[in-house]
């Protein structure tokens, strides 16, 4: 599996202002830094995320318990690997592994990309029949080593990534 990014790195900066501002993005921008602080998400944090990276399908997250969302996305700030981390919020109802990366890239402290068919058409990748911690971690640290080399955070090459395929994927 090899990532590889489908335009010159030069143009990352560019294409990423040309990436759409959503007003469901002020809503994750506002709620960031209280659940940065408290640790975990709530239910209600869950259905904006959701409905942020999934509109048609967020009304899963409906199924569980805001106990249940607090003590699951607690333990995924506070485990100490990789694969706990994104794994564990897979198993609340209505998280995929792309709902689960939005909760990362958002309020971990570390950058981690969002799961997406549009960021993953713009590194020549495919979206996988399942997606596993064996695609997203090299999918992950390809992004970070991006994101690096180009003196950009992790928001700003997501956007990147997004718009050039809204652009050019047909």
């Amino acid at each position: 599996m090899e990532f590889r990014l489908i335009f010159p790195e030069s143009d990352l900066r560019i294409i990423a202002t040309r990436y759409p501002h959503q007003n469901s993005e002020d809503e994750l921008i506002k709620i960031k830094k209280v659940i940065t602080e408290r640790q975990c998400l709530t239910k209600q944090d869950l259905k904006k995320v959701a409905y942020w990276k999934a509109p048609r399908s967020a009304g899963h997250v409906d199924k569980n318990d805001d106990d249940y969302v607090k003590e699951m996305t607690k333990f995924s700030f506070e485990a100490t690997t990789e694969r706990t981390r994104i794994e564990i919020l897979t198993k609340l109802d209505g998280v995929s592994w792309p709902t689960a990366s939005v909760i990362l890239h958002w309020f971990y402290p570390d950058p981690y990309p969002i799961l997406d068919f549009r960021a993953l058409w713009s590194v020549n990748m495919s979206v996988p029949k399942q997606y596993s911690f064996d695609f997203w971690w090299p999918y992950v640290k390809y992004c970070r080593e991006i994101a690096s080399r180009n003196g950009i955070d992790m928001r700003t090459l997501d956007k990147a990534l997004w718009q050039y395929s809204k652009e050019n994927q047909k």
